[in-house]
């Protein structure tokens, strides 16, 4: 069967050739861009009715995909109680989120890592995202870091139940890895709602990751730690995070500096100079 198109562009290439060799004006008034629609549209009529239904059932294929897709965010969407901006309370809050899946996070999370401690506590603490521990227990800083962070907290007569402890991610990125923007972008309201309810005088952020996430911009910890951070109306101090102490045991002499400031902010906050 005789392809038309190259029978075409054979033709345009003769009468070009023409052109070069003569100079004249020869010219062809339709090029092969120009035709090729109309022959599609002329060899798609003379198709075989087979050819055709095939070609009908892949479009159809595709709207149905497209439609399913589409299904598929409205019921992720629809995983949350869309008045959770609304909540008056924390559990209130949890109730209305903890089934979310705005984020492929939802997906392969074991449990849903909300926050745990006093909601009406004066030092919030705030980290990254659950780790193996956590997604398996459904609470933040249970594992050998958590342990850690009770340590550093009573050393400077905090106990735990005292403070309120969350993450900016509320389920465990695969291989603990970091979170994503995406990721964030869908659950970091969450978190803003936390802090608006509990009213922290003081915000701990432990770990690089969760400072520059908050804080929207990339800093060296060295830049940052130590230092007393306006952030969304409350004051954020930055130290390490203790997964990171763990590794680095020479860090700690820091962070007895920092928690030694927040504990200073805490009772400046509560009135007990």
């Amino acid at each position: 069967m005789v392809d038309p198109l190259a029978t075409l562009k054979r033709a345009e290439q003769f009468v070009r050739g023409m052109n070069e060799r003569f100079g004249g004006t020869v010219f062809i008034s339709e090029t092969v861009a120009d035709i090729k629609p109309t022959i599609i549209d002329e060899q798609a009529a003379a198709a075989p009715p087979a050819v055709k239904q095939a070609h009908e059932q892949k479009d159809t294929g595709t709207v149905a995909r497209t439609e399913q897709n589409k299904a598929a965010d409205n019921q992720q969407e629809n995983t949350v109680d869309k008045t959770w901006p609304e909540s008056p309370d924390l559990a209130t809050l949890d109730q209305r989120i903890n089934q979310c899946l705005r984020c492929r996070l939802g997906e392969t999370r074991n449990k849903f890592v909300f926050g745990v401690g006093n909601p009406a506590a004066d030092l919030m603490v705030i980290g990254e995202a659950p780790g193996a521990d956590e997604d398996a227990q459904g609470e933040p800083f249970v594992g050998r870091a958590g342990q850690l962070l009770n340590k550093i907290l009573q050393a400077v007569e905090f106990q735990r139940e005292d403070v309120y402890i969350a993450n900016i991610i509320k389920c465990r990125p695969p291989g603990n890895r970091r979170p994503q923007s995406d990721e964030v972008d869908a659950c970091e309201g969450y978190l803003f709602r936390q802090i608006e309810l509990i009213k922290p005088a003081v915000i701990l952020a432990l770990g690089l990751t969760s400072v520059n996430t908050l804080l929207k911009a990339n800093h060296k910890m060295g830049d940052v730690r130590g230092k007393q951070i306006p952030f969304r109306g409350v004051t954020l101090v930055a130290t390490y995070h203790p997964a990171a102490l763990l590794r680095n045991p020479q860090w700690k002499r820091n962070t007895w500096d920092d928690i030694k400031l927040v504990r200073r902010l805490v009772d400046e906050a509560r009135g007990k100079q």
